[in-house]
């Protein structure tokens, strides 16, 4: 009588035969997502590996949808991060599906370097030979930006060619999404399709045999009423993100409001479907298709007679009349102590849909009194204050974004002076052409996050390759402007506050009328930002930092003011702004609307007017506006343990 081992062979083909056979009739019935593989050898257990690299977590989630669109499939992949994945197990790998983004200067993400190095090196190691990878089939989707133009997607282009030199076979084409301007979850689910169709393809090929290189199909019995299932059950991928409604329910929803595909008849729109949704759950109202607009904090508190923002100690703003708006959404540059959290577009020249300049003004000034209208009834708000903020006086074009990049960036100014609207326009110092070509402004600022290359590529993380000679660019075409001029830098503790010198040698370029230096906000946790409390600077930091520049001027620029509530102080230039002892760093209005109407050429000396005392600095109310109410918070800790019993 044979053994039972001499009859394990025939006992191993007979299941191979059952299994093959099942397969065969399953896939026929049109019912792929259920399939079973009832007998698998160990040598073709091995899943297929989906591996991400993810700097804020976009990739990561497009991967986790794959993983999901595969499983609901009956396909058991096994979903990684590049991070914690060990390369040296790729030549073992018979399927390998990355999602990758790109990051700084064409680089991955910090926590994939190791792997994306280790692909590097191996291609030119002639020790590793073009066979390495020579049972590896792979997919390549690619995460970026098209604003960083050679560098889009660089990381996914790179694995790539990298895996193929390795004898890797692509089974896929490269697949790439714009984050920031392209059809990111359409061109996802293209790919997708892709995937799903190789390994459909791979199945039919190999199932008669039992062979599944692709994946490990799931071997759980099927629960009784699941066989009636049609493949037309079968989950849309955008379903399973969890986060994006389903495709065509947000095609239809975007046709309705004639943004179909991000596009009207054939412009790209500025503000897509997903944008839009990110800046409206942040409290932004949004204008058109590319402008916003947004009520301030310190709105709200002077409505309270609690109290106004530093603009207001320092050029008498109203803050509750005080509108922040911009007329384009979109960047150039990623900051690190970006408050929007990069949820806003980038983009290095305008290349959308364009709205209107004045339709863009009475927008906002309609929803800016919509928001102000919400404050009624609020404990401190007075119907004079809530009256004064219905009628907007200040316009601040720093919302977000780089208001300058729009076209229509003059006529919209001009809009607001004929409503004798006064405007503070900040620029991010990568447009100088559009700096020169700027008509009067109530105040033009220039953002000098940094004092030198290394450290402003570091902070700003700009689009533009020659972002330095830009940055310097602008400064020399703020020199020549006549209106008000202001350097506003943004101290990061541990990044920026030790370049005291450096700082210095940039005033002589641009010669500003004056010096904002403002600790950086922190504004919670956030991917694409390594920032923590440690480095947001005390209100005696920024003075110490203040004092040390103003030193450094030999007198040219001296300490004129500070709003110590928001870490904040002011350098002016003495000779223009100090006069018998006294500064003159507040605004007169209604002589700046009267100037820019008569079309005459003035500066910025013509429209100024005395610092109240209360301002300056040095002032024991640290420019508190003794008028309003300081509103302090009642702040309750928890008992130490120390003092409790037991």
């Amino acid at each position: 009588m044979p053994s039972a081992l001499s009859s394990f062979p025939a006992r191993v083909t007979l299941l191979a035969l059952f299994s093959a056979t099942t397969f065969y009739f399953l896939y026929k019935s049109r019912r792929l997502r259920h399939l079973k593989t009832l007998a698998l050898s160990s040598k073709h257990t091995t899943r297929g590996k989906i591996l991400f690299v993810s700097q804020t977590g976009t990739s990561k989630n497009l991967a986790q949808r794959l993983h999901n669109l595969l499983a609901s499939n009956g396909v058991v992949f096994d979903l990684v991060d590049a991070q914690s994945y060990e390369p040296e197990d790729l030549p073992k790998e018979t399927l390998v599906l990355i999602v990758a983004s790109t990051w700084e200067d064409g680089n991955p993400p910090s926590g994939a370097r190791f792997f994306a190095t280790w692909l590097a090196e191996s291609v030119k190691d002639f020790r590793v030979g073009a066979l390495l990878l020579k049972g590896c089939r792979f997919g390549v989707f690619g995460v970026g930006s098209r604003a960083y133009g050679e560098r889009f997607n660089a990381v996914a282009k790179g694995f790539v060619k990298q895996i193929r030199d390795l004898g890797g076979s692509e089974v896929v084409p490269l697949g790439e999404g714009d984050v920031d301007g392209g059809e990111l979850d359409l061109d996802f689910e293209k790919w997708c399709e892709k995937v799903v169709g190789f390994l459909k393809g791979k199945v039919l090929e190999n199932g008669v045999n039992g062979n599944l290189e692709c994946g490990v199909y799931d071997s759980e019995e099927e629960s009784e009423g699941e066989s009636d299932l049609e493949e037309e059950e079968i989950v849309d991928l955008e379903d399973i993100a969890g986060k994006v409604p389903p495709r065509k329910k947000t095609a239809a929803a975007a046709e309705s409001n004639g943004n179909g595909n991000g596009k009207v008849n054939g412009q790209r729109e500025m503000v897509t479907p997903v944008i839009r949704a990110n800046l409206e759950k942040q409290g932004y109202k949004i204008i058109g298709s590319h402008s916003g607009v947004k009520i301030c904090r310190w709105t709200k508190s002077q409505l309270r007679g609690r109290g106004g923002c530093y603009k207001h100690s320092f050029y008498g703003i109203e803050s509750h009349r005080c509108m922040e708006a911009t007329p384009s959404l979109a960047c150039a540059n990623k900051c690190v102590f970006c408050w929007r959290h990069h949820t806003n577009p980038v983009g290095k020249s305008w290349q959308w849909k364009m709205d209107d300049p004045i339709e863009i003004v009475n927008s906002a000034i309609e929803m800016h009194s919509n928001m102000i209208k919400q404050m009624k009834g609020v404990p401190g708000v007075t119907l004079e204050r809530l009256n004064e903020g219905l009628t907007p006086r200040h316009c601040a074009l720093s919302l977000v974004g780089e208001p300058i990049m729009y076209p229509e960036i003059n006529t919209l100014v001009d809009e607001l002076h004929k409503r004798r609207i006064s405007t503070f326009l900040v620029t991010n110092a990568q447009f100088p052409d559009k700096i020169k070509s700027m008509k009067p402004l109530t105040q033009l600022y220039v953002s000098v996050d940094a004092a030198t290359k290394d450290s402003l590529k570091a902070i700003d993380r700009p689009l533009f390759g020659d972002f330095w000679e830009r940055f310097i660019d602008s400064l020399t075409a703020l020199k020549e402007k006549h209106q008000r001029t202001v350097y506003r830098l943004t101290l990061v503790k541990g990044w920026n506050t030790e370049d005291v010198d450096a700082y210095y040698k940039l005033f002589s370029i641009g010669e500003p009328d004056f010096v904002e230096i403002k600790g950086v906000t922190y504004c919670g946790s956030s991917a694409t930002s390594k920032l923590t409390m440690e480095n947001v600077p005390w209100h005696a930091d920024v003075k110490a930092f203040s004092e040390a520049l103003a030193l450094k001027s030999q007198g040219e620029y001296e300490v004129a003011c500070e709003h110590a509530h928001s870490c904040c102080v002011l350098l002016a230039k003495t000779k223009k702004f100090k006069i018998d002892g006294k500064w003159y760093t507040w605004i007169d209005y209604d002589k700046f609307h009267d100037l820019v109407a008569s079309g005459r050429t003035f500066d910025s000396t013509d429209y100024m007017t005395a610092t109240p005392s209360w301002a300056v600095y040095g002032a024991e109310e640290g420019g508190f506006d003794p008028e309003q109410s300081r509103y302090r918070k009642e702040r309750r800790h928890h008992k130490s343990s120390r003092n409790q019993s037991g």
